[in-house]
């Protein structure tokens, strides 16, 4: 199995344990995961957890999974450990209500658009190449999501919402990279 499978096999393995962290109900069986007091922000150290866990899983994406892929296979299945992680925290932080369910709703919609976008694309022997607005989109939103397992901290202490503002961001430029990809299929097309 080539290293960008590893890879990629990896952050899924990962994904699941930040899925488990973040929603198993430990408290039912008399786990309770401490607490920690940070500036006057109550921070679940289970946020934490998965929070290091996240970064880890982008750390290795940027150590070689997408960029060293060189099959179809081996692209999908880094594509699809990126959407895995990405929308398994949208889909948590919104059912606890950190963000608005909105936020996934569109972010997935629109990777399900150009994911058809692309495969017609590809049937005709043409590329849809990646845009700026969806390398920005993908920028705002994990790093957001990142201050988001983190309670925004440092930015929390100066009451600043910088992971709302990351994610909203982020979202906006989901819609706007999805328009992008869509012209640009009409164009190929």
């Amino acid at each position: 199995m080539r290293t960008s499978n590893k890879i990629s096999i990896i952050r899924i393995v990962l994904t699941f344990i930040i899925i488990l962290s973040c929603t198993f109900p430990f408290y039912s069986l008399g786990i309770n995961a401490p607490k920690l007091n940070i500036g006057g922000v109550i921070v679940e150290s289970l946020y934490l957890l998965s929070g290091v866990i996240f970064i880890l899983t982008i750390v290795l994406d940027l150590l070689g999974s997408g960029s060293r892929a060189e099959s179809e296979k081996e692209k999908n299945l880094d594509m699809l450990a990126d959407k895995f992680l990405i929308n398994s925290v949208l889909i948590i932080f919104a059912v606890r209500g950190f963000i608005p369910v909105l936020v996934p709703i569109i972010y997935i919609i629109r990777d399900e658009i150009v994911y058809v976008l692309k495969i017609d694309a590809a049937r005709r022997g043409k590329i849809l190449n990646k845009i700026t607005a969806s390398r920005v989109k993908t920028f705002a939103m994990l790093f957001g999501l990142c201050l988001m397992f983190f309670y925004n901290l440092p930015f929390e202490l100066i009451n600043i919402k910088m992971a709302d503002f990351l994610i909203y961001f982020g979202t906006i430029m989901a819609i706007v990279s999805g328009i992008e990809y869509y012209n640009l299929w009409r164009k190929v097309k």
